[in-house]
């Protein structure tokens, strides 16, 4: 059980315990960071729940079957529809979740990004949260709690997912994704997400560019250094991202040198101004000029 997913085995060691107890909760909210494998836990846990042998993780009965090709017909997945969970897909809930199973004793209900869910539907999901019937298992997932009902909260199990560890981070993109050379300034890029890691795995060179370029800003002219920071111009969709990066290197570089504290107050004035919608280009140019003069 759970054994492909890293990190937070305390909470997958209490939800297998549940199962293997029968001490199953009606509800859960899983808490944590973007990309720390909250939605893959959950998604095993229900296999586990549905699973028709005595040992709960089978892979060869009706239900595992069906669960592996995503035709359980007593496994529902509910997303956002758009930008929001709409009241009307917790409808749609409330009218299948009375539906006896077809094939296990249970029907599990994953609302994936649950934090996304409207006010109205979260008031909606609280009826059934308040009378779900003994055969249904609710699991919310999200990153924020601080966007759910009080009244929603107090219904559920919570589980706080942590953040994957460094030592984790590396072992598994190095054995699973083959990723080599992962310094200290990427580990704190990845903010204890796989998910996170994932996504800038091929990415690495581009980073460890910019990471060059940031390092040699006292080597470089105004002209040369704009020239060899073109990159950032052409980075507009992951200018987020990056801008992040470069305050971590920045970072580090202030505990030698104090310039480079007001460098990340540069950047963070960019993140600001491209947020209002500035010109892109001119705030690349204007943050590019202010940290090298900063500097030289």
């Amino acid at each position: 059980m759970f054994e492909n997913i890293i990190g937070n085995t305390n909470i997958k060691t209490v939800l297998e315990k549940s199962i293997k107890q029968n001490k199953l909760s009606h509800s859960y909210l899983f808490i944590g960071t973007q990309g720390i494998g909250k939605k893959m836990i959950a998604t095993e846990f229900a296999k586990m729940i549905l699973c028709l042998d005595d040992k709960k993780y089978c892979n060869h009965c009706k239900s595992c079957i069906e669960f592996d090709t995503n035709n359980n017909p007593d496994f529902v997945l509910i997303s956002p529809d758009g930008n929001n969970i709409k009241i009307e897909q917790i409808r749609d809930i409330q009218k299948r979740i009375q539906e006896k199973p077809i094939i296990s004793e249970k029907k599990v209900y994953i609302i994936d990004n649950a934090d996304l869910m409207t006010t109205e539907a979260q008031n909606c999901l609280l009826k059934t949260l308040e009378e779900p019937p003994e055969f249904a298992v609710i699991i919310l997932i999200g990153s924020n709690s601080n966007t759910f009902l009080p009244t929603i909260k107090s219904r559920c199990t919570i589980m706080n997912f942590n953040k994957i560890s460094d030592e984790e981070m590396t072992k598994y993109l190095r054995e699973k994704c083959d990723v080599k050379n992962i310094d200290q300034n990427m580990l704190y890029m990845y903010q204890g997400s796989i998910g996170k890691a994932l996504e800038l795995k091929e990415k690495q060179e581009e980073y460890r560019n910019i990471e060059n370029i940031i390092n040699n800003i006292n080597r470089y002219d105004l002209i040369d250094f704009i020239n060899n920071a073109e990159i950032l111009y052409k980075s507009k969709e992951e200018i987020n991202d990056i801008l992040d990066y470069i305050n971590v290197i920045l970072l580090n570089k202030a505990k030698d040198e104090y310039l480079y504290t007001n460098c990340i107050q540069i950047v963070e004035n960019t993140k600001k101004r491209l947020k209002q919608n500035a010109n892109y280009d001119m705030s690349i140019d204007n943050m590019l000029f202010n940290m090298w003069r900063e500097i030289n």
